[in-house]
This record gives structure tokens, C-alpha cells and sequence, in this order.
């Protein structure tokens, strides 16, 4: 069998396995957030932090509670890190660096997971899993949570409340992303992931030397992390490590965590609208874009010019020989469109179109089907701006889901998609303009004392793109472990991650204080196959005006070249 037919079989069975699981999650989480009914271990955990989870919120009170919560988890991240060497466990590791630990907590908190460390060289088993895995896991819950604000946004009316953040970010966490770990963290133990707090200890090698290795809650935190599409590995190489990833089978299980929670979250915003056609038509788009990604990058990676790459039968350069080229650019593309940032091969080795479009794909917002929570709010977003598009151009108030898109609704959208371009450019702007940053990029072949030319500023630009839309992954060519590069891009994870989801709870509450507005004839139905087109056109040209400058400068020069 070819590689590429491998790789197409794969595509076909991940799909299918995502169409078997989509039903029966949507609906069991559109039950999680409907209930009225609280377990006994959620009583317990409501009474221990003094929250009354039957308080209704409006925006501003739902969004301090996101807030508050997160700066706290900011803050005990940190100081775990810096107190790492009086902690158990800590396997002889000394405390991280100020800059470093406030670029983790960041990065933890704000669902990117982005790590300018060597995890196995850094970490004991104490902050691995007290810190990072908890925060997969609460970070998660976070972006479920402030999505489904949202929805309850467009579907109630003349009322500005959204519900309980206390009880949503509890109710994901103890009934949600808890359970499915389980039974993920078995099954990846069962398929010989490793799961013990082991020390270190020295590994014979084949040439003869010997290696110093530790073990670690590796199954565990490797299922929270695809599953919440957190993407930080307890190892340096990632989900390309046989201690996270030790098969085919495993490579391919993964990417089905990283998709199942956000494309079924479309049929749990059916649900909780009344009308399941109108997930439908959501996930229609998501799955479009992330299959024509894939598709686009499948074929860039095996059909590069060049007689070495034509003779190995692909670009094999940074990929994972035990799953070659067609499962590299699934896992590479699921992870960039979605916001987890996990890695099976070297993105920065990808030939240069296919570094591109992972690019690309996070530049579009991660909305394709995006990361947990975020990826819903996102595209609900986007829609919002596809209606006002379509309004526009028939001269009618354009309305979603029986909801009027006014002036202060578009201010509301137009400012979220706003943010992380800003974020990314300006920083990448910056720290190219500046004398020291450029030194970080390692790559040879510079064509001045600083700069390694089209592939040097896709570095770059890669990175505060990640940053800003809290994917997490890395062109590995960057030495980010500097203070520049470290406060930078924590900077860019927390004001990417949380000034969006000001602007989205500030339109759901504005939402859910309207009036219902009447079907009648000249209403966009935004159930079928043309309001999914024109919302798929919307997001390809926004993105595309956005930043098509700086992807020529990039990936596209180095590409053509």
C-alpha cells in the first residue's frame, strides 16, 4: 500500500469515527448544560468555594468570574513553578526562571500550552501534574463555558442572563472532560503509553551512549491535553515521543480527541437553539474548511517538486517515520485549525506551502471546528458577521436566530475579529524592527547579520500567530526561551484568550436583552447550504485581506522560491 493511499484510508476512518461519536456527545452535553440537577461531588466542590451555582449572571458578572478565576490560576501557576525545588517529586529540578513561569502560566491558563521549555528537562512530577495537567483540564472548561454563554445569548430572550460560570466551568470539568479522559488515558495505556511518577534514570542507546529519561502521569495528561486541545507535551518532542504516541493507532486516536468535543459542540448548539439544522449548517462550514486544509496539505506534502522528494515519496523531512507524511499533515492540520498545538512532526520542516497553511489555519481563528468552547464562539461570531454581510448586500436588517444584528452587535464582532491580527502583527512587526529578537531565529542561510530570510520571518510571525490565537505549536527553528520572546508572547496568549471573550459575553448579554424577531419571507435562512457558503466565503476573505501581506513576506516567498 502507498503512503498516500495510507494516508487517504485514515482520513476516511477518522471521519467516519467522528460522525459515530457526534450525535451522542452533542446531545449528552447539551443535557450537561441544560440540567437543573447538581452531583453530589459539585455540591461539594459549590460549598468549598462559596459559589451558589442557582444564581443567574448578566455578561459583566459571568465575564468577572471568567476573570477572576483565571488570574487566580495565573498566579498558583506560577508560584508552583518558582517554588519547584522545595516541592516532592521535583526530580532534582531547579525553579523555572521568572520570565519562563510567567510565559507557562500564561500559556496553561490561556488554553495555548505554548512551552519554550524541554518538559523532561524542566519539570518534576508535582508541576506536571498538580499545574499543568489541572489547568488542561480548568482551561478547557473555560472556553465550554463562555461558548455556551453565548448560545444561551441567541437562544433566550428579554433577559440578560447567561446562566452560572461556577456551575458551567464545574459541570464541564466533573461531567465532561473528566469521564472522557478516563476513558482515553486507558485506552493510550492499553496501546502502550506509559502512566508512573518514575525518576530519572539512564537508557541505553544503540550507538553504544546512554540517555537519562524520566517517566511521568504521561496517558493521563496526554488525554486531557488532545481532548481539552490544550497541545502541551510532559516531553520536548511532543505527540511525536513513543512515550505519548506509541503507534499508528495512537497517532490516529489523537487527532479524533482533538476533534470529537469541538465539532459535536455544533450539535449541542442546535440542541440549545431549538433547531438542529442550524448546527448542522455550522458544522457544514467547519468541516469544510478542516477537510479542504487537509486535503491542501496532503497533496503540498506529497507532491512538493524536487527530485529528493519525489524519490522518498513525499517531503520526509521533520516527519515521524512511524506514521509518514499523510498522518503528519492530518495531525498538523487538526491541531492548527483547532487550538491545540500538539505535534507529531516538525512544522518548520514542512516544505514551505505546507508551513503555510498551518499558518493559515490558525490566522483564520481556529474556528475549523477551533478549540474547545472557542471554536463555537468563534464561528458563531463569524456567522454573526456573514448575516450582516448578506444584509447588506439585499438591503434588509440583517437577524440570526431571530435576533437583530445592530450596530452595537457588529461593533461587538468587528472587535473580536480585530484583536489577534493586531496581537500577531504587532508584535511580529516589533520584534523584527529590533535589533536583538532577530538573533533567536537559528535557521543558516541569512541573508543579513540578523535575519534568515522568508523562512526566518515565518519563524516569527508563526510564533506570535500561535501565541495570539492560544494554538501553542511552533516553527521549532525560534529559540523562544528568551525574556523577550517569553513575555511577549504570554502577553499576546492572555490578551488573545481573554479580550475576545469580553466582546463575546458583552454580545450575548446584548443578545439575550432583545426581543424575538418574526420569520417572515426575506429572512436569511441560515440553516441551508447558502448561508454556510457565504459564511465560509466571509471567513476565507476576512482572513485573507488580513494578512495575505505578511503571509507573501512568509511561507508564500519561501514556497515559490
Amino acid at each position: 500500500m502507498s503512503s498516500e493511499l495510507a494516508g487517504v484510508l485514515q482520513l476516511v476512518a477518522l471521519i467516519a469515527a467522528l460522525a459515530l461519536v457526534y450525535r451522542p456527545l452533542g446531545d449528552y452535553m447539551a443535557a450537561v448544560y441544560n440540567s437543573d440537577k447538581h452531583l453530589r461531588v459539585e455540591k461539594w466542590i459549590y460549598r468549598s468555594i462559596g459559589a451558589n451555582p442557582g444564581t443567574e449572571m448578566r455578561w459583566p458578572a459571568y465575564l468577572r468570574g471568567v476573570l477572576a478565576f483565571s488570574a487566580v490560576s495565573v498566579l498558583f501557576l506560577y508560584l508552583l513553578q518558582r517554588l519547584q525545588g522545595q516541592l516532592p517529586l521535583s526530580l532534582g529540578f531547579t525553579p523555572i526562571s521568572p520570565h519562563q513561569a510567567f510565559n507557562t502560566a500564561a500559556s496553561f491558563v490561556s488554553n495555548t500550552n505554548w512551552q519554550s521549555y524541554a518538559g523532561e528537562q524542566s519539570m518534576g512530577h508535582v508541576v506536571q501534574t498538580a499545574g499543568l495537567a489541572v489547568q488542561n483540564f480548568l482551561s478547557a472548561a473555560v472556553g465550554i463555558a463562555v461558548a455556551i454563554a453565548l448560545v444561551r445569548g441567541l437562544a433566550r430572550s428579554r433577559t440578560g442572563e447567561l446562566g452560572n460560570f461556577w456551575a458551567d466551568l464545574v459541570r464541564g470539568t466533573v461531567r465532561i472532560l473528566i469521564p472522557l479522559s478516563v476513558v482515553a488515558a486507558v485506552v493510550l495505556v492499553a496501546c502502550g503509553a506509559i502512566q508512573n511518577f518514575a525518576g530519572i534514570h539512564e537508557v541505553g542507546q544503540l550507538t553504544g551512549g546512554s540517555q537519562q529519561m524520566n517517566g511521568g502521569a504521561v496517558a493521563s495528561t496526554e488525554a486531557i491535553k488532545e481532548i481539552g486541545t490544550n497541545g502541551g507535551g510532559i516531553f520536548n518532542a511532543n505527540s511525536a515521543h513513543p512515550f505519548e504516541n506509541p503507534n499508528a493507532f495512537t497517532n490516529l486516536f489523537e487527532i479524533f480527541l482533538i476533534l470529537a468535543i469541538p465539532f459535536s459542540l455544533t450539535r449541542t448548539f442546535g440542541k440549545l437553539v431549538g433547531n438542529v439544522r442550524q448546527g448542522y449548517a455550522i458544522l457544514a462550514a467547519m468541516g469544510l474548511i478542516w477537510l479542504g486544509f487537509t486535503a491542501l496539505m496532503m497533496w503540498t506534502e506529497f507532491h512538493h517538486s524536487g527530485p529528493a522528494l519525489q524519490a522518498a515519496g513525499g517531503a520526509m523531512e521533520g516527519k515521524e517515520q512511524r506514521f509518514g507524511v499523510g498522518a503528519s499533515a492530518i495531525f498538523a492540520t487538526s491541531t492548527t485549525l483547532t487550538s491545540t498545538g500538539a505535534v507529531d512532526s516538525v512544522h518548520s520542516s514542512f516544505t514551505g506551502l505546507g508551513g503555510g497553511i498551518a499558518l493559515l489555519g490558525m490566522m483564520l481563528g481556529e474556528i475549523a471546528p477551533g478549540g474547545v468552547g472557542s471554536g463555537l464562539y468563534g464561528m458563531l461570531i463569524m456567522a454573526v458577521i456573514a448575516v450582516f454581510i448578506a444584509g447588506l448586500m439585499v438591503g434588509r436588517t440583517p437577524e440570526y436566530l431571530g435576533k437583530k444584528i445592530g450596530t452595537r452587535e457588529i461593533k461587538l464582532a468587528a472587535c473580536y475579529i480585530l484583536i489577534t491580527p493586531t496581537l500577531a502583527l504587532g508584535f511580529t512587526a516589533v520584534s523584527m524592527a529590533l535589533s536583538t529578537p532577530p538573533d533567536s531565529i537559528l535557521n543558516t542561510a541569512s541573508d543579513s547579520a540578523h535575519h534568515s530570510g522568508a523562512h526566518g520571518f515565518s519563524e516569527v510571525l508563526y510564533a506570535f500567530t500561535s501565541g495570539a490565537n492560544n494554538n501553542g505549536s511552533a516553527f521549532a527553528g525560534l529559540n523562544a526561551n528568551t525574556q523577550w520572546y517569553n513575555t511577549t508572547i504570554g502577553l499576546a496568549m492572555l490578551l488573545g484568550r481573554f479580550l475576545p471573550m469580553v466582546f463575546v459575553l458583552a454580545l450575548a448579554g446584548s443578545l439575550a436583552e432583545q426581543k424575538p424577531i418574526p420569520e417572515t419571507a426575506g429572512t436569511l435562512r441560515t440553516e441551508k447550504p447558502l448561508f454556510t457558503g457565504v459564511l465560509v466565503g466571509a471567513i476565507v476573505i476576512i482572513t485573507g485581506l488580513t494578512y495575505f501581506p505578511a503571509l507573501a513576506l512568509g511561507p508564500m516567498a519561501e514556497g515559490l522560491s
